[in-house]
């Protein structure tokens, strides 16, 4: 194999390491939560009543969407199908010969952030740890903007990362045509 070829593709596998670290700071962040915060508590408060640390947890998905559907319902539609999403993502991530790198970077933070969120559906039967809740001051008839965790802010930020290398970024410059 090349060297280009080899180079190729270990920056085609870097995002992965990316993806392995949001997975474990978002897990050590959740696990602290746990046991530190009392479940349903507010942890801490900065900048006036701004930020909190909080303990909730999340049976549904985003903004607690489907929290009250059957459960295996919702192990079907918030377990077996985003894995399976997931699974997709993290092999077009890898094996694709178009996406940039930066393609590559946003779509390690979606599954970093979707594995996160699926270790704890599957071993937190109580629901994912969301501990991060900031005032929306009223804003679009808010108080607070829904709680949240890390593998939360790394989904948001790969979709916007994807959004913008949509409209902005041009797939000149693939990462490799040279991949076996």
């Amino acid at each position: 194999m090349p060297a280009n070829a080899k180079t190729a593709k270990a920056i085609a596998f870097l995002p992965s390491f990316l993806s392995a670290a949001l997975i474990a700071a978002d897990q050590a962040s959740k696990a602290w939560i746990v046991a530190n915060v009392p479940d349903n508590s507010i942890y801490s408060r900065y900048f006036g009543d701004f930020l909190w640390i909080v303990h909730t947890r999340n049976l549904g998905i985003a903004f607690s969407i489907g929290d009250s559907i059957p459960a295996i319902l919702r192990a079907v539609l918030f377990i077996a199908v985003p894995i399976c999403f997931l699974i997709a993502a993290a092999v077009y991530g890898y094996r694709s010969r178009t996406l940039t790198l930066f393609q590559r970077f946003a779509i390690a933070f979606i599954v970093g952030g979707g594995i996160g969120n699926q270790v704890d559906r599957i071993f937190r039967p109580e629901g994912v740890v969301d501990f991060v809740s900031f005032s929306m001051f009223g804003l679009l008839g808010f108080d607070r903007f829904p709680t949240f965790n890390v593998a939360d802010s790394s989904i948001t930020i790969g979709a916007i990362a994807l959004l913008i290398s949509g409209f902005f970024m041009e797939n000149k410059e693939p990462l490799s045509d040279k991949r076996s």
